[in-house]
């Protein structure tokens, strides 16, 4: 073993350590910085660029941003701030934007002289765009002259110059940047991604205008709101019936800007959505915590002074339902995890978070007594609800207290106990279910059948969730709980696969399925637990059997196999045998899985809002803006 250990230490000498120089390290993992190659991490490029524009904004430099989806593929992002340094650089005897761009861990936002709080926080967002480019072009407006400077896959193409001359009051820098295919799986950017994105930043920012036009379809947006959060929240309860004004405040401490807007609706779901510096932090973290923390003691309070709630105390799920809410929060030293920036980690912000809105909630409550009464009437009702359902699940757990291990009876587990190998496939319907069943491979692979449609958890209160069967058995597989309750690390297989039929019911199912994951486990979606599996709408013979899952692969492969084929249009999963659901849909080297995730949480609720909530004229509103997107299966 010795030898062995000396060999080796040999064999790994300084030769082996290799020095990625420049930006090399970037292209070589270009998901360590921006999250993926995919759709996401293309429009992260954007994020990068465009977080520089509005840590601009935030210094009170810039009030308005262009971006521009060209026609040749390129995106443009232009602001009116202060421009990007020409100067050369004292150290390396270059010119400062030249550094920026060339140089990961460069930047200005080291240096709190230059920004007191920004988005763009490493130093790598421009660079990472220049590396992961074939072509960058860089302009910048300062001093009366124009400069410009071009850069290929992170490299200069020449070096920087004046290009022209313009107002010594025009300033400003000018970014146009054609992604790599060699890196992206596609290059194709999606106005309506841009759009959601873009006016969240409008939203948060009151005063700064977001001009969005996209060269090829004409199509072009403004976004420009003097009532900032306030907006925000009335935006995310469109079509909801509201329980109150919005409350609103802001304040500073420590450095700190926290800025809250809060709303109550008549609805049972939670809606709150976090911001550091701009930056949608999608998994919560400090400023979040004590904001929740806060929201619970403060309506606690209040409802024992008043004498209003004669049981316990109210929970955090409790006086959350039916809660919309903003948080942002100016952090001069914000400490995120990882670079896509999801989640805050900064223990003082909770703190500070906590404070305030402690202070100004029961100060409000104080001053508004009527909407504080609504709000804690609100809140026991949940309360009341809660414990009702909790009787309902202790009933359903009885019931599965006689299977094995207390899950669901209709559950055919998997052998394996490892989650990390272990998947649930969610079956619409009994036959689907028996014939996924013998299908499965048992070691990894559980069944659990659907009977009927899933409860539309959109329109129910907790009650009604908690007593549906089918929804417990969905809970009690999963093994993870919900709500307060919600641990990830509980969960008991890494895939959970929603697989229904290749028709409108099937669809309809899965949108239901959706829904209860969305409002009731997030986390898993967030996660990347959640799969739709892509069931064969047809089997094409011609000696061997072709499954065919879209009409134009249909067209194209009948085409190639000429005339005299026998086309056979699967209309259910329970028509297949075991072998076809097993090569089609099940197999893990032949199977297709759609894997679900959240790209903006606020639309998302807005969707689910429209399309499975009670007020009819919205979702009518959409079906008809989208009906021609829409393809009919009669």
């Amino acid at each position: 073993m010795i030898a062995d250990k000396e060999k080796a230490s040999k064999d790994y000498a300084s030769g082996n350590i290799k020095v990625l120089e420049g930006l090399e390290g970037v292209r070589l993992r270009p998901a360590m910085y921006i999250g993926s190659t995919s759709k996401t991490g293309l429009h992260h490029l954007v994020w990068e660029i465009m977080d520089n524009a509005v840590d601009e904004a935030m210094g009170g430099y810039c009030d308005e941003i262009k971006v521009s989806i060209n026609k040749d593929g390129s995106v443009t992002v232009e602001d009116n701030g202060r421009g990007i340094p020409v100067e050369s650089h004292p150290i390396y005897k270059r010119p400062a934007v030249e550094i920026v761009v060339t140089k990961l861990h460069a930047g200005g936002k080291f240096d709190k002289s230059n920004y007191k709080v920004s988005g763009g926080l490493h130093g790598v967002g421009i660079s990472v765009v220049a590396a992961l480019s074939k072509l960058m072009k860089v302009v910048i407006k300062k001093g009366g002259k124009i400069y410009q400077q071009e850069y290929k896959i992170g490299k200069p193409v020449y070096d920087l110059k004046i290009v022209g001359e313009c107002e010594k009051k025009d300033t400003g820098t000018i970014v146009t940047f054609w992604p790599d295919d060699s890196i992206f799986s596609t290059l194709k950017f999606d106005f309506s991604v841009l759009e959601t994105r873009f006016r969240e930043i409008a939203l948060l920012n009151k005063g700064l205008k977001i001009i969005l036009s996209e060269e090829s379809s004409g199509k072009k947006e403004t976004f420009h709101f003097e009532g900032g959060l306030i907006e925000f929240v009335k935006w995310m309860n469109k079509g909801k019936e509201e329980v109150h004004k919005p409350i609103y405040f802001l304040k500073e401490e420590s450095g700190i800007v926290v800025e809250v807007s809060i709303q109550y609706n008549t609805t049972y779901q939670e809606n709150v959505l976090s911001f550091v510096n701009t930056i949608n932090t999608v998994e919560g973290g400090t400023h979040v915590a004590g904001f929740k923390t806060a929201v619970t003691r403060a309506i606690n309070d209040y409802a024992n002074k008043n004498k209003l709630n004669k049981d316990e105390n109210l929970t955090g799920d409790d006086v959350r339902e039916g809660l919309t809410a903003v948080i942002s929060v100016k952090v001069p030293e914000p400490q995120f995890e990882g670079q896509t920036k999801t989640k805050l980690g900064n223990n003082e912000v909770k703190g500070i978070v906590d404070s305030i809105c402690m202070t100004y909630l029961t100060m409000f409550f104080e001053e508004n007594p009527t909407i504080a009464k609504r709000i804690v009437s609100k809140s026991i009702e949940a309360q009341k609800a809660r414990n009702a359902a909790k009787k309902a699940k202790d009933l359903v757990r009885r019931k599965n207290a006689f299977s094995v291990g207390g899950l669901p009876g209709k559950l055919a587990d998997c052998s394996s106990n490892k989650t990390e190998e272990s998947e649930l496939y969610i079956v619409e319907g009994d036959s689907a279910g028996g014939s996924a069943k013998m299908a499965r491979n048992k070691e990894y692979q559980a069944i659990l059948p659907l009977k009927g449609k899933p409860l539309n958890v959109e329109k129910a209160n907790s009650v009604k969730v908690f007593s549906n069967e089918e929804i417990m058995n969905i809970i009690t597989a999963t093994g993870t709980g919900v709500g307060e309750q919600f641990d990830v690390a509980k969960l008991r297989y890494s895939k959970i696969i929603i697989m229904s039929d290749a028709d409108v019911d099937g669809a309809h199912i899965r949108t239901l399925l959706l829904t209860f994951f969305f409002r009731f486990m997030p986390k898993l979606i967030e996660n990347g637990n959640i799969y739709i599996a892509v069931s064969p709408l047809y089997k094409v013979r011609k000696r061997v059997d072709h499954y065919v899952y879209t009409e134009d692969e249909l067209k194209k492969i009948v085409s190639k196999l000429g005339g005299n084929v026998n086309v056979q249009r699967f209309k259910g999963l329970g028509e297949m045998n075991p072998e076809q659901l097993w090569d089609t849909t099940m197999n893990p080297k032949t199977r297709l899985l759609n894997k679900v995730t959240i790209e903006d949480a606020a639309k998302t609720n807005e969707v689910f809002s429209k399309l499975m909530g009670d007020d009819v004229e919205p979702r009518r509103q959409f079906i008809a803006e989208r009906a021609h997107e829409a393809q009919i299966d009669i």
